[in-house]
Parts: C-alpha cells; sequence; structure tokens
C-alpha cells in the first residue's frame, strides 16, 4: 500500500494542489473521456491545452468579448459562438456529469480494497474535491453537493479522504468527525454505507441486511425475481449478493483499526452489530423500510444462519456469471459508477489481480474521473455525450442558426457523432443478461456503454432527422433502414399504460417499492414511465411518420395515441408534470407540452395546455425567471429556489411557446432575463444544479446552460415577430417583443 502513503495538504482549497497548466482532455474512441496530467515540458509542447480543456478545469479561456446582442436571435448567436469552440474534434460535446456525493467514495474504496493506485495529482485533487464540498455550515457531506450533511454522506467521504492521505487531525477531517458523531456515527448509515464500510472492514457483516445471492437461482417467472427490478438497482445488487455471499472484506491494516475509531462516537468493538441493521439516521431516511421488507429481512437473516452450500454456490454462481456478462457488454464500464466498483471487487476477488479483468477495469477507472475547477470527481455514468449532442442540434436547426456559414461545419462534425454513436446491434450476451434489444437504439453517452434508453433514442433520432433532412449541405449518414431500426426499439418500450419508461419495459408490479433497501432513494425497485421519456419518443416519431409515412404507420398512430392519453392522465391538479430527471415541473411540463402541441393542442383549444400555462405563469417572478429548487423532487410539489434559474426559465417559455401561449409580455420578460444573465464572450454562468434521479439525487448537467438558452432565446425571436405580425393583421397593435 506504498501508494496510499499520506499527503499533506494546507487548509484551503480554493487553489488547484496540481499544476492546472498540465491536465488535458483525452476524447476518443466514440466519445471517451479520459483526463491525464503531463508532467515533462516535452509532453507540454507535443500536446497543447486547448479551449476545451481551460473552459472544463475553470481557467481563463481565450475566447474574445463579442459585441454586444442587438436582439434575442443575435444572443442566441453569440451563445453558439461561444459553445461550438467547446465542441470536441469528433463532433460532440464532452462535459462533466457531477452531483452525487457517494460515487467518489465507492471509486476510492474499491481502489484500495482490490489493491489499486491513483497518481498522486489525481489523489490530491480527489482530496481538493472533497474540501471544496464539504457543507459550509458545518463540514459535513449530504446525498448530493448542495444537500444537507448526512450520515451516508458524511460517513464515506470521511472514509476516502483518510485513505486518500488526509491525516485525522487535519482540520476538514476534525470538522467533518464532530459533525459525523454528532449526528451518532456510522451505526447508522444507510444500507449502501453500511455495505462499502463492510467491504473496508470497518463495518461488521452482521450489521446489514442479507443480500443473498440465491435470489439470482430463483426462477424467472415470480414477480419479485431480481431480473424486475429497475436496471441500475439490478446491476448494482448483482455484485451485492456476491460480495455479501462470500463476505468479502479487506485485511485489517492501521488505517483500517483507526477507522473503526474515527467513524463511531462509542467503542467498535462492543457495538451489537444486528441491532444495526435497521438503525438509519433521521437525517438521511427517505423511503423507510416497510413492514414486509422488515418481515423478509428477518426471515433472510435466520437463513444466513443455516445456508444449504449447494444453494449458495448455485447462486454465487449465477451472480457471477451476471457480473461477467455485464462487464463484457460494456467493456468493463458498466451500466453505473456504483456497478462498476462492486464489479471490480468482485471479479478481483474471483480472478485476482493479474487478470485480464481486473486490469480492464482498472484501465475503465478513467472513463468516470473528471477533473473540474473545484478539483476531481466521479461522474454518473461515462458521460452525457449523446443528450448533450441532441438537445444543441436541434436547437441550432429550429432557431435557423444551423444555416448560418460558420455554423455548418460544426452541424456536419455532430451528424458525424451521431452516426457512429447509434448502436447497431444486440449485446454480446443479450437475453441471458436479462437486456432489452440494443438495435438501432441510442444510449446516453456512448455506443461502447451500450444500453438502450428510450429518451436518448427518441432524441437521438429527432436530432438525426433534423440534420439530415432540414439542412441542405449535411451528407447522408444514417439511412432509412437505421432510422426505421431506432423506431422499432422505440416502439417495443410502450407499457400497457400509454407511456414510456427509461431502459426498458416495466417489468414488475408497483408494490416491490415495498421492498426497497436504499432507504435514501425513492421509485428504485420497479421501472416507471416518465412523461419526459414518452415525449422524447412520440415527437421523434411524429417527425418520422413525416417522412416515411407508411412504415408501420398503424403501429407509430396507436403508439401516439396511447402516450397522448397517458400524458393527459399523469398531469397535475394544478397544472404541472413532475420532472423525475431534471428539476422539476419547469422540466418535464416542457417535455409534456412539446408532445401535446404535435397533436394540435393549443392553449386556446385545450384545457390540459391551457391549465399547464396558467400553472407556469403561477409561478413566473418579478424579475421575469423562475426557479425551483431541486426540493421540488423529493415533495412532488412546487418548492422555490432562492434565484431565479435561466435553464428553468428557458423550460417555461419553451412550454409556453409548444402552447402557442398568446401574450407576448411575459416571454418578453423572460428573454430579458436571460439576455442580462449572457456574459459579454456570449456565455452564461454556472447556476444551480439541474438534473435529478430517484427523487433525492441531484446530478449537474452543466451544458444545459449552453443548449436551453440558444434554444429559447431563438425559437423566442422568431415566435415573438410571428405574434407581432398577427397582432398588426388582426389590428390589435403590436407586441413590444425582443427581434
Amino acid at each position: 500500500m506504498s501508494a496510499w502513503t499520506p499527503l499533506k495538504v494546507g487548509p484551503n482549497a480554493d487553489k488547484p494542489f496540481t499544476d492546472y497548466s498540465r491536465w488535458r482532455l483525452l476524447v476518443n474512441d466514440g466519445g471517451r473521456h479520459t483526463w491525464h496530467y503531463l508532467r515533462t515540458d516535452e509532453e507540454l509542447e507535443r500536446w497543447p491545452q486547448n479551449e476545451v480543456d481551460r473552459f472544463w478545469l475553470g481557467l481563463k479561456t481565450t475566447m474574445p468579448e463579442l459585441p454586444p446582442a442587438k436582439d434575442a436571435l443575435d444572443a442566441a448567436r453569440n451563445g453558439y459562438k461561444y459553445y461550438k469552440n467547446l465542441q470536441s474534434h469528433d463532433g460532440h460535446w464532452a462535459g462533466e456529469y457531477g452531483g452525487p456525493m457517494f460515487l467518489l467514495p465507492g471509486l476510492v474504496i474499491g481502489s484500495y480494497v482490490t489493491g489499486m493506485t491513483f497518481t498522486r495529482e489525481e489523489r490530491l485533487e480527489m482530496i481538493r474535491y472533497l474540501m471544496n464540498r464539504a457543507h459550509p455550515d458545518d463540514g459535513g457531506w449530504g446525498i448530493h453537493v448542495e444537500g444537507h450533511s448526512t450520515v451516508f454522506g458524511t460517513g464515506l467521504n470521511y472514509t476516502a479522504l483518510r485513505i486518500l492521505g488526509v491525516d485525522r487531525d487535519h482540520p476538514v477531517c476534525v470538522r467533518a468527525r464532530a459533525t459525523l458523531h454528532k449526528l451518532g456515527g456510522c451505526t447508522s448509515i444507510p444500507a449502501w454505507g453500511k455495505f462499502w464500510l463492510s467491504l473496508l472492514n470497518c463495518y461488521d457483516w452482521e450489521g446489514n441486511n442479507p443480500v443473498p445471492p440465491e435470489l439470482w437461482a430463483l426462477p424467472d417467472w415470480l414477480p419479485f425475481h431480481p431480473h424486475r427490478w429497475w436496471i441500475h438497482v439490478r446491476n448494482v445488487y448483482i455484485p451485492m449478493s456476491y460480495l455479501y455471499g462470500v463476505r468479502f472484506k479487506m485485511e485489517e491494516n492501521d488505517l483500517i483499526l483507526s477507522l473503526r475509531e474515527e467513524l463511531y462516537p462509542e467503542d467498535y468493538y462492543s457495538v451489537n452489530w444486528p441491532a444495526q441493521r435497521n438503525n438509519i439516521n433521521k437525517v438521511d431516511e427517505y423511503a423507510p423500510h416497510t413492514t414486509l421488507f422488515n418481515t423478509i429481512a428477518a426471515i433472510l437473516s435466520c437463513y444466513e444462519h443455516c445456508t444449504l452450500p449447494p444453494l449458495r454456490r448455485a447462486g454465487l454462481e449465477r451472480a457471477y456469471k451476471l457480473v461477467v456478462m455485464e462487464d463484457e457488454n460494456t467493456g468493463y464500464q458498466t451500466l453505473g459508477p456504483v456497478s462498476k466498483m462492486f464489479n471490480l471487487i468482485a471479479r478481483y476477488h474471483a480472478e485476482g489481480p493479474e487478470s485480464y479483468a481486473y486490469k480492464m477495469h482498472s484501465i475503465r477507472r478513467q472513463d468516470f474521473m473528471w477533473i473540474g475547477a473545484e478539483g476531481m470527481m466521479m461522474c454518473g455514468t461515462n458521460g452525457s455525450q449523446l443528450w448533450d449532442v441532441g438537445f444543441i442540434t436541434q436547437a441550432l436547426v429550429e432557431t435557423g442558426l444551423a444555416n448560418e456559414e460558420e455554423f455548418k461545419e460544426s452541424m456536419v462534425k455532430a451528424l458525424e457523432w451521431l452516426d457512429q454513436a447509434q448502436i447497431r446491434d444486440n449485446p454480446k450476451h443479450y437475453e441471458e443478461a436479462y437486456r432489452h434489444t440494443t438495435k438501432g437504439a441510442w444510449g446516453f453517452s456512448t455506443t461502447e456503454q451500450g444500453y438502450t434508453v428510450s429518451d436518448c433514442t427518441g432524441e437521438g433520432l429527432k436530432a438525426s432527422m433534423y440534420l439530415q433532412f432540414n439542412l441542405d449541405f449535411t451528407p447522408k449518414l444514417i439511412s432509412k433502414e437505421r432510422m426505421c431500426d431506432a423506431v422499432d426499439v422505440m416502439l417495443s418500450l410502450q407499457n400497457p399504460n400509454g407511456g414510456f419508461a427509461s431502459y426498458e419495459l416495466v417489468r414488475g408490479p408497483r408494490w416491490l417499492e415495498w421492498l426497497n433497501p436504499a432507504e435514501v432513494f425513492g421509485n428504485i425497485m420497479t421501472e416507471y414511465c416518465y412523461p419526459e421519456c414518452t415525449t422524447s419518443v412520440i415527437t421523434s416519431l411524429a417527425i418520422f411518420r413525416k417522412h416515411f409515412p407508411e412504415y408501420r404507420k398503424d403501429d407509430i398512430e396507436r403508439t401516439m395515441k396511447k402516450a397522448i392519453k397517458y400524458l393527459h392522465e399523469e398531469q397535475t391538479p394544478e397544472g404541472g408534470w413532475v420532472g423525475s430527471w431534471g428539476i422539476c415541473f419547469t422540466y418535464a411540463t416542457q417535455f409534456a407540452t412539446e408532445s401535446l402541441s404535435l397533436v394540435g393542442e393549443t392553449y386556446e383549444n385545450s384545457k390540459y395546455l391551457h391549465k399547464a400555462c396558467e400553472f407556469l405563469l403561477s409561478h413566473q417572478r418579478e424579475d421575469g425567471g423562475w426557479g425551483e429548487s431541486y426540493k421540488s423532487c423529493e415533495q412532488s410539489a412546487w418548492i422555490e429556489h432562492e434565484n431565479s434559474q435561466v435553464v428553468q426559465t428557458c423550460w417555461a417559455v419553451m412550454a409556453l411557446m409548444y402552447s402557442k401561449y398568446p401574450h407576448p409580455e411575459p416571454i418578453e420578460r423572460a428573454v430579458r432575463l436571460v439576455m442580462s444573465r449572457q456574459r459579454p464572450d456570449g456565455s452564461w454562468p454556472q447556476e444551480a444544479i439541474e438534473g435529478v434521479f430517484n427523487k433525492t439525487c441531484a446530478i449537474a448537467y452543466p451544458n444545459f446552460k449552453f443548449s436551453f438558452p440558444i434554444w429559447m432565446l431563438g425559437k423566442a425571436y422568431h415566435y415573438l415577430a410571428d405574434l407581432k405580425s398577427k397582432r398588426k393583421s388582426n389590428g390589435n397593435g403590436h407586441a413590444n417583443g425582443y427581434h
């Protein structure tokens, strides 16, 4: 463990702990992102730092100041003049995908217990990130960067700091430890925290509710079989069940012995560990255990004292086989960062540090590691490449900016990236690994990661059609056959209620949520239908059938009718739609109104869109903007943010325009706000976090601050001009619009 020797760092993390002029972002292999630190002058000369590097590192860029925007379209144009400089050479936009504060500890603990190391520079900047993200009031950490301090966040991130080499007497550790002890210490850490600390040998396995691998040996037809669980939970609990079954734990060393003292205010060796299984701190708890869960957990705990060796072996073999198939299906990235690190530990336990799997997992860790202005984090996936390309290309086409000469090359590059990003076949391990079809789909990030996502397929196809059919200068790279493949995937994903879920069909009953073991997340046990996913699919289908009206004509018509019915039913009594992937009502309402507009609904002829517009307008602020807190997602009720947010303001205005809201004044006020926050170089500053998942965990989409302001401002310019023209023709005066 010599590579984990202590590091001396100062008490403040406002300045980098490494030379930021030496960091470089390497983009290759269809959008793969890895950061590298150059140590020699020769390397620096061969690989100069570019604007993309400087922007994401928070360094001063060389982008010039632009002439002040004369109108909304000019502001959108200035925005893209800046943003196109951040486009990677292969055509996509790289970006951070951070926010959750339980990911980096998993990276650190998983690497430590398997003997993997980091470079000194990586360790220093991880330390700095954790120092910068400590809560300013008490020095703890929450479940995400904007959350209050919790045992889950504080216990795991404190542990990560200590493993990374920070002394227990460092002021940051002293303050965090005081907060942790004030909360009662790690005995009451939620289930995933108990599990990570058990792997580290800092929490007794007897303190965990059972995760028996035998579950995977049960018949698939059972309504609670794990293959019916939501895909992220399923992929996390496959390696968890293997590691629980073998009771993996690291050998004791001085750091582990010290952590057993530091993480608990009481004596570690006198803790009644079985009594901690359901001990979850109230500051963490979002989804309390149900009576059904506790009953099943008690039965399984009894079983653990008399396991049947043949059944345990069968369960372990099946779970491990699923781990291997997931690794091979995804190029050892897996679906997400938590499952990735659990898979690594399982492969290390079964095959050792000299194995091919271990070496590939070591290489692929870098896909999740991202350095920003505050230090090095672990991202929520290997990126959001497709998602970001899809929105900005649609924005450029819809606003007309794509046809401007200086932007044409950028659009061609984006199309080339979309072309290679489409998944051309099903995964190597398909039905046996419980995977949905992928042939024709687009995923959230890269082709290699290889998971179908319903809304990403919709946005990917829509962007591809916009670029190929609406512009006369682009090559026709994606054939009709491949577009039909994408349509086939989307049609296969509609659920009986008309809605679309995220990765696959809803496989399990709703009562599976009563078995939620994670405590800190909501709606995790099975797939759910979402207005956002539903809209991305049916808007794409609507555009597709304009170009190919005969392909599966009846199926598409039937699918769209059912989807519209679902969206009508999902509208809240107040008039909005609850967002599950963005914050919150502004996000989902933008998507839902786009869908309804495609079937001819407007503010004036649809009670749904009329109510939606009035709902949004009731939350517009005096400054013309909108602002929601991430707590809206937790409570499914509008919770105001302390400030108006540019991105949310854009979502709200897009919804008004999709609904054909006839009055210009609210839109004009919002346009003025968004333009007022644009910097002289065309960019917008980062504001509050934009995304969310599973009700409680906020996650960052920093490229949204470019794509949606550019999109909204450009559309608003044309929309307000059209309103003005209509008013003149009707003899009703004119709109004082920004055009």
